[in-house]
């Protein structure tokens, strides 16, 4: 089930029923995807190397919240990540927002996750730092996901961790012991109190009922790769695959997803343009960043890694980049070269 014919189909109502509430970023994202693959999204013109065919053939929107694009793009960043995986435990740390904030994060969502993204990791790199748990400078990759699986607006942050850090002046590495992180209640209470003690400095007010303990969670993954898996399917192609829309009929659009606590494919139906409205109300604000690096896995902290890499013996394989696919001729298989290209409509 194509998530365009269901914009085509719905996008009427869906303004009329929600367009006063729309953010600038969410109108690109349906005009961006209701135009992708067409024309209105500009054309390649291309030419068989090997007999006369020739034709124009549509672009992608390339948006980020659109699931049938920027599929070149998650593969380029597990190769990067695969560059960078240690013969070490990996975790993955989970830090939710409680409900009562979370119409506060919608409201201010640029502000919000940042605010968010620097109370975690300023949390988990003062526990490393911590002589009683590590003593040592930890690296960590951390997403921002926005849905639930049932795709309702539940702000949270994954964070893929080595099991180990670094001693930058002893240029030694500290291995974790055993297979265990953190206390994750000690993580909730020092995340709890740094969250909104940063909120009340940017003069935000606390709703009354937030509650007293939050939750933290603290899973081993293994050696790390499919964590990191994992988080690529949730980075540039939205919060839903095409394959999960189930039906669209009498005005309703069904979709499957997996109960996270039962295990079992579930199904959700709602309206056309309540659908839409769930969509798209995880789409991020313009230019603001979902996946971030940290300590010695930073892009500023190449050689920080390479010495990690020295201490643990790392044999890195040669990771060959995946190149984007050639464009075939219908008549007779072989490569096409572009030869023309017709920018998109500036219309939307």
């Amino acid at each position: 089930m194509e998530l365009q014919s269901i914009i085509q189909q719905y996008k009427p109502d869906f303004i009329e029923k929600y367009g006063n509430r729309l953010l600038p970023s969410q109108w690109r994202a349906i005009h961006a995807m209701q135009r992708c693959r067409t024309s209105d999204s500009g054309e390649l013109y291309l030419q068989c190397t090997q007999c006369d065919h020739h034709h124009w053939r549509p672009l992608s929107c390339g948006h980020r919240s659109c699931p049938t694009c920027q599929n070149h793009e998650v593969t380029q960043w597990l190769d990067r990540q695969q560059k960078k995986l240690l013969p070490v435990e990996y975790f993955m740390v989970t830090f939710t927002l409680p409900c009562q904030l979370r119409t506060l994060a919608w409201q201010n969502q640029k502000t919000l996750y940042t605010l968010f993204f620097a109370c975690v990791i300023s949390t988990l790199k003062d526990f490393g730092l911590n002589p009683k748990n590590l003593g040592a400078e930890m690296g960590m990759t951390a997403v921002l996901h926005t849905h639930s699986r049932k795709l309702d607006y539940h702000p949270h942050i994954h964070v893929v961790v080595p099991g180990g850090g670094i001693d930058k002046k002893r240029k030694q590495w500290k291995k974790l012991k055993g297979k265990y992180l953190f206390n994750e209640f000690a993580l909730a209470t020092v995340f709890r109190a740094r969250l909104l003690d940063a909120l009340k400095s940017a003069d935000f007010s606390i709703p009354e009922k937030t509650p007293k303990k939050w939750v933290v969670d603290v899973r081993h993954v293994g050696k790390g790769l499919p964590a990191l898996q994992y988080l690529s399917r949730y980075l540039y192609r939205g919060v839903i695959s095409e394959k999960n829309i189930v039906s669209n009929h009498n005005g309703l659009v069904t979709f499957k997803y997996i109960n996270s606590t039962s295990k079992k494919i579930e199904y959700r139906t709602l309206t056309g343009e309540a659908f839409l409205h769930l969509i798209l109300q995880h789409v991020l604000p313009r230019g603001f960043r979902r996946v971030r690096d940290y300590g010695f896995l930073h892009a500023n902290a190449k050689k920080l890694l390479a010495l990690v890499q020295l201490i643990l013996f790392v044999f890195l394989k040669e990771i060959i980049p995946g190149k984007r696919p050639v464009f075939k001729c219908p008549k007779c298989q072989s490569p096409m070269v572009i030869k023309r290209v017709r920018r998109p409509s500036s219309s939307g």
